[in-house]
């Protein structure tokens, strides 16, 4: 592969992450940038306003561990894929893409910014905090507390009330967050679980999901 660098010496790169597909940051390259991201296998950018070579997480300890590195059509672009450890943004977010022109949270971080609420409120408790209140209940009842809105999801897909079924899913998801998260486990491994039972030929869902990609 040819890579057309820009008049500086630069080729634009989008990262992704390799599991949930979601885009984490956009940032540029030079050729020592890719060589070393190809040699060590962790992502090197380019810094702009430094004019230095960047290896990604060598500050912050969330490094983006590289899976594929793909390049469009004209050779001026890189797509890479990763595992990223921690966050992607300096700001604190998973990716740097995390507010919409409306305002609203984009929709992709949504199950992983809650997860990181909760997961500041385990490490830092603020007296009257709900989330605390059902971290301090243990697991037992967490998990009571999940099976009650599961039942309240069930009953209003059964009654057919849309946005009764919409807030109580919502509801769900949150006390499944928190069950989770006091299990130490993430949103990212049940992405992980289920991008692998996509991708396996005798997948539970009965689709070839690969053949749906092409």
């Amino acid at each position: 592969m040819n890579i057309k660098y820009d008049a500086n010496g630069l080729v634009a790169a989008i990262t992704q992450d390799y599991i949930t597909g979601e885009v984490l940051i956009f940032a540029y390259m030079n050729a020592e940038a890719y060589d070393k991201t190809v040699e060590t296998g962790i992502v090197h950018y380019y810094s702009r306003s430094r004019k230095a070579l960047w290896k990604k997480g060598e500050t912050s300890g969330n490094f983006q561990y590289v899976k594929t590195i793909s390049y469009d059509c004209d050779c001026d672009a890189l797509l890479i894929s990763v595992i990223q450890t921690g966050v992607a943004c300096h700001t604190g977010n998973k990716s740097c893409f995390y507010r919409a022109l409306d305002g609203k949270p984009a929709h992709g971080n949504i199950l992983n910014k809650l997860y990181d609420i909760v997961d500041h409120k385990s490490e830092k408790p603020e007296n009257g905090s709900e989330i605390n209140r059902l971290l301090d209940d243990g697991a037992e009842k967490l998990a009571e507390s999940v099976l009650t809105a599961a039942e309240k999801t069930s009953a209003a897909a059964k009654d057919e009330n849309k946005t009764e079924l919409i807030n109580e899913t919502a509801d769900l998801i949150y006390y499944l967050t928190v069950l989770l998260n006091e299990k130490k486990i993430t949103w990212d491994e049940i992405y992980q679980e289920l991008y692998e039972r996509m991708i396996n030929k005798n997948n539970i869902y009965g689709t070839n999901y690969e053949k749906m990609e092409k």
